[in-house]
């Protein structure tokens, strides 16, 4: 048993590793990715000088109003996050830490990542455009849609191109816009078959649609939660599960018909 005189001797002793322990951690790099709103654009109109959508085979409407997809940016896979980095983000309403696996797949080069994520951003393209065309019972032989979306990968535009094909084909089906006018963004893969999915990192999309003009925000109905907790003042949240529901909600948002989903 220690005396009343050894005992401060003692725990200075067992300090010293305890606050090198710290000074590790402080320094060491963390397997997370720090995230802050990123990029939104027009699906209705251009990027970089190039329309996002271009259809031909089929007459196509003027649109009016905007559909923005909406991403995040990441840290760089090789780039080194440390505690003081997540701490700063942690109190901080435009910053999210998420662990690096869910940004980026694991176990590849910055390479192998950038060409994954295009592919995913190909593979998504064709759903939106398959899940659309279906939407319409039009025929993908007849029709030819081109979507192009610079330096954006990844599948999480999906329900946003979708909207856009239908928006330029046919509108809300009796002569008006998809939008009403609005400035609509969004999130959500798709598949060919118009189910909506989730995508990560909605609570940072809503403040870059916010940011851009956005009054109404499409969001997969399972993040909901996220959406809501840091919501800029401003945005409406609609919960979306399907291409069909999405569009029936935007109808009755125009209209004033219909009750209009919220979170």
């Amino acid at each position: 048993m220690l005396s009343r005189l050894t005992r401060p001797r003692a725990a200075a002793v067992c300090a010293v590793p305890f606050v090198a322990l710290l000074a590790t951690a402080a320094f060491a790099p963390l397997p997370f990715s720090l995230t802050q709103p990123g990029l939104t654009a027009n699906v209705l109109g251009e990027n970089k000088g190039e329309p996002v959508i271009t259809i031909s085979g089929a007459p196509t409407r003027d649109t009016s109003g905007q559909l923005r997809m909406t991403t995040i940016t990441a840290t760089s896979p090789d780039t080194d996050v440390r505690l003081g980095d997540v701490i700063d983000a942690w109190f901080s309403t435009d910053q999210a830490v998420m662990p690096r696996d869910s940004v980026y797949p694991s176990g590849r080069s910055t390479q192998e990542i950038q060409q994954y994520n295009s592919e995913q951003m190909q593979e998504s393209q064709d759903a939106a455009t398959e899940a659309a065309l279906n939407y319409l019972n039009l025929n993908d032989k007849d029709i030819d849609v081109s979507l192009k979306l610079a330096d954006v990968g990844g599948p999480s535009a999906g329900l946003l191109f979708s909207l856009g094909i239908i928006d330029k084909l046919k509108g809300d089906g009796s002569g008006g816009d998809l939008t009403g006018g609005r400035n609509i963004a969004g999130t959500g893969t798709i598949d060919a078959a118009g189910k909506v999915g989730a995508v990560g990192g909605v609570s940072l999309k809503t403040q870059a649609a916010r940011r851009d003009g956005a009054t109404v925000f499409l969001v997969p109905k399972a993040e909901c939660a996220d959406a809501k907790a840091e919501l800029p003042k401003g945005l409406r949240l609609i919960p979306v599960t399907t291409l069909k529901a999405t569009v029936n909600a935007l109808k009755s948002l125009d209209s004033g018909e219909g009750a209009v989903p919220s979170c």
